[in-house]
């Protein structure tokens, strides 16, 4: 009886814990942020419009729903599409087409205040806007109208393929080849981790049109439906489960050259100047998650007690959420210079893009980890959002480029300018 008394106890304990934490979690935007990790620090009067909205979405249409989505697996197409009614779809594609016009600092800006309510479908978001704003720059009056529209409104997904099983990181050795043949390429290879993949209705896809190397690669538009396309096996992954990630496969698969986007040759440009503001869009996922368990480890240790006092009154943990608070800002600061850079065409934007994806991807993983682990035993049940934090955030260093890729970037800039 004392064993079952003492159960009991734990059971009403762990779900007393675990509704505030899901209160908490829920409503972290609508409580008082700590005015030294203010994310709406810098930004203009219409900035801060355009977050709140975004922090207001995340709150009450994607935190509810994150663990579900997660647990079952789900690909929120209706939620997505509740955002896109916002201008979501289409942040920084032109009004014209049916973008919303915005900068890459707006775009990160409201990138991260989605992930403080999911990251995983706000990861996805942000390849969809990619391969939007590719066929907005790179394609044709016709091109344009064509796709765009029905992207920005989420009415269509689209999906980036660029990884194959044997060229990640060397994407300039990808095999998958489009041999011209009259008005058609015929397109035949695989590509690999593809977001979205089978459930998507658009796929930009970089092949192989001419010689070895990157000047042999062309950029195609390939629709769900088309002969000769097919999709592998769902993947289980540890994390972004909100999002379905497959091969995508092409046998003898036709593509016109009209849904060649800019010329042949001209594809490994293409994925390159997509990946530059993709690596800033995935910092900023980042940011989100990290800012988000910032909150969470802080209200955690202000409620949580041991050995008579609160966890809050440990110097140890104080010292613990002053760095996480200092390296949260930091990776802020060092994003959104890069967004600027990118969006005014610096010659450092894309060193600058490599060190924001390396140094915020790397230490807002540290910081969720670290919340997790000031979360004790309770940080590892899926009752608290802080795990799913780190699961999510956990891949954002090996794609758009690895973390090992971006230090070769920004090294070869540093010693090309010696």
């Amino acid at each position: 009886m004392a064993a079952a008394r003492t159960l009991a106890r734990v059971v009403r304990l762990r779900s007393c814990i675990g509704r505030n934490q899901r209160l908490i979690f829920n409503n972290l935007q609508r409580r008082g942020i700590a005015s030294c990790i203010d994310p709406s620090h810098g930004l203009t009067d219409e900035q801060k419009e355009f977050q709140k909205m975004a922090f207001d979405f995340a709150a009450n249409e994607m935190a509810p729903n994150m663990a579900e989505w997660d647990e079952k697996e789900i690909f929120p197409v209706e939620t997505m599409r509740k955002a896109a009614q916002l201008g979501f779809g289409g942040i920084y594609v032109q009004p014209e087409v049916g973008g919303s016009g915005l900068s890459r600092l707006d775009t990160s800006v409201i990138f991260e205040a989605l992930s403080t309510g999911c990251v995983s479908t706000t990861a996805y978001i942000s390849i969809h806007n990619m391969c939007n704003w590719m066929i907005d720059t790179y394609g044709n009056t016709e091109q344009r109208e064509r796709y765009c529209p029905d992207l920005c409104l989420m009415k269509t997904f689209g999906s980036y393929c660029l990884t194959e099983p044997g060229a990640g990181s060397d994407a300039a050795s990808l095999l998958t080849t489009a041999r011209l043949n009259d008005d058609h390429y015929i397109l035949n290879g695989s590509k690999a981790f593809i977001s979205g993949g089978g459930d998507t209705d658009v796929y930009i896809v970089m092949c192989r049109t001419g010689g070895k190397g990157a000047k042999g690669i062309s950029c195609l538009v390939v629709e769900k439906g088309s002969p000769g396309l097919s999709f592998g096996k769902k993947e289980k992954k540890v994390g972004w489960n909100s999002q379905p990630t497959r091969a995508v496969i092409f046998e003898d698969c036709p593509v016109p050259v009209t849904n060649r986007l800019g010329q042949e040759g001209q594809g490994f440009t293409i994925a390159m100047k997509g990946l530059n503001g993709g690596r800033i869009n995935i910092a900023s996922c980042s940011l989100g998650a990290a800012h988000a368990c910032v909150q969470l480890a802080r209200d955690h240790v202000s409620v949580r007690k041991q050995f008579g006092e609160t966890l809050s009154n440990n110097q140890f943990l104080q010292f613990k959420l002053a760095e996480m608070a200092t390296k949260l800002v930091a990776s802020r600061l060092l994003v959104r210079e890069a967004a600027r850079a990118l969006q005014e065409g610096r010659s450092d934007a894309v060193s600058l893009c490599s060190m924001a994806k390396l140094f915020a991807t790397d230490e807002c993983f540290n910081i969720c980890n670290q919340a997790l682990q000031m979360h004790g035993g309770y940080g590892y049940l899926k009752d608290y959002a802080v795990q799913q934090y780190v699961r999510d955030v956990r891949v954002h260093q090996i794609l758009e480029g690895t973390n090992e890729v971006m230090r070769m970037i920004i090294a070869r800039s540093l010693l090309t300018d010696v």
